[in-house]
């Protein structure tokens, strides 16, 4: 009776291990992935923070980085809006992201719908928790950049 017991115990052990080891190997396969496109739509971005080259932190008044930061708004219709920090609005027009996720492209338009700019830019990080690009202040020497990191919001779009 004891060696049943002992058994018993060990076959429990067993099954809690296989368990745990499974839901901590879960795979999301329950869960749908998102596209480039549908992560960068899945929240507004505030610019929280900027980084040379080098890896040191840049102020976001800096003149290297100041027009690339505020709040963006990207629906998944592909249009959008951004404002400055203080709710002032920047710009609006189209954008899109590359299906591989390594380029945004957006295309500043008018209140007539006209365009003003189209810019690419390489993307560094694209998850749920970071929108990063680089900008280069010179195209001709790629040595020199400024990461533009960007985080989730809560920040309602301005009217």
């Amino acid at each position: 009776m004891k060696n049943l017991s002992h058994l018993f115990s060990i076959f429990f052990l067993i099954s809690v291990a296989t368990l745990l080891i499974n839901c901590n190997n879960d795979d999301n396969s329950g869960q749908q992935t998102l596209t480039p496109s549908e992560i960068l739509a899945s929240t507004a971005w505030e610019t929280t923070d900027a980084k040379d080259n080098k890896g040191n932190q840049i102020a976001l008044e800096n003149e290297n980085v100041i027009n690339f930061v505020g709040f963006a708004y990207f629906k998944i219709d592909g249009t959008f809006t951004m404002f400055n920090l203080d709710d002032t609005s920047k710009m609006q027009g189209d954008w899109s992201v590359s299906p591989d996720g390594k380029t945004r492209t957006i295309v500043a338009k008018n209140n007539l719908g006209d365009i003003l700019f189209t810019r690419g830019v390489d993307i560094t990080v694209l998850t749920k928790n970071e929108f990063t690009y680089r900008i280069y202040p010179n195209s001709n020497d790629l040595s020199i950049y400024y990461d533009i990191i960007h985080t989730p919001t809560n920040h309602s779009e301005p009217n």
